[in-house]
């Protein structure tokens, strides 16, 4: 009795829910359902309608994605978070950056957790998608229609390696003075755009003020919304072509074969 009590008061609350005037306006299809009202609800919301509407049940299995794409994600949010509150404390100074880093580790109420978090989740951050691009190149889900977000992928990478890259520099001790002075004296010997990207990078002659200024802007302002910018289009690709990470369907002239086939065998 008392659990038919408390699944009607359920009822009754989830219909008064979808009812309002609050829900409507968030969901104007109503309650999802039935398979059309699952579908209108997906297109007609700014977050969801960048999933697939179905997703077959190999590609949402742990063993086949594990996950490695979402992971990913929710460490680049994770960092989003952490990054912003490690803003409120530093300055991007040669003078003071070394002191903010420490004050931070040992003043600020959670300074410390917040900061080894926003340093563990980089690392992660850059494991989990070199992993995911493996999982992808291994299963053959960049081959077409996906092509192009594989692109888009690649791009991702890029730039997390760049977000590291960059956020390697801010505490501006000896071991990242050297890292950075190390890495950037490589930039010279690429082929034609070599000098070019070398001064963009350090602003001068050496890792100094400018490379600082320069390091943070892109660690905190260009590459993070390159990054969601990119994962933006990598999420719709994902739903245009059919699912998470499933096989890719098969090519028109895989279809069209057998159906020809049949029908020369028929003419027969």
């Amino acid at each position: 009795m008392s659990s038919t009590t408390n699944k009607s008061l359920l009822d009754v609350a989830t219909q008064k829910i979808v009812e309002s005037q609050v829900w409507r306006s968030i969901f104007r299809h109503g309650y999802p359902d039935t398979p059309l009202n699952q579908s209108l609800v997906m297109m007609g919301n700014v977050f969801l309608h960048l999933h697939p509407v179905k997703v077959s049940r190999q590609a949402m299995k742990i063993t086949y994605t594990w996950c490695m794409g979402g992971i990913s994600f929710f460490l680049f949010l994770l960092l989003t978070v952490t990054g912003v509150f490690l803003m409120f404390y530093y300055v991007p100074s040669t003078q003071v950056a070394y002191q903010n880093i420490n004050q931070l580790s040992t003043a600020v109420s959670f300074g410390h957790l917040v900061r080894n978090m926003h340093r563990w989740a980089a690392h992660l951050m850059v494991v989990s998608v070199t992993l995911h691009m493996i999982r992808v190149f291994y299963h053959g889900a960049y081959k077409p229609p996906r092509e192009f977000n594989w692109v888009v992928g690649v791009l991702l990478f890029f730039v997390t390696l760049f977000l590291s890259f960059t956020g390697y520099l801010l505490p501006w001790d000896q071991i990242a003075l050297w890292a950075i002075t190390v890495g950037t004296n490589l930039a010279p010997y690429a082929p034609l755009l070599g000098d070019t990207v070398y001064k963009i990078l350090l602003g001068g002659g050496a890792v100094d003020q400018p490379t600082l200024i320069r390091f943070y802007v892109g660690h905190v302002i260009l590459l993070p919304l390159a990054a969601a910018l990119l994962m933006a289009v990598h999420f719709w690709r994902i739903r245009k072509d059919g699912g998470a990470a499933g096989p890719p369907p098969p090519s028109r002239r895989e279809v069209e074969a057998p159906q020809e086939r049949a029908t020369a065998s028929a003419a027969r």
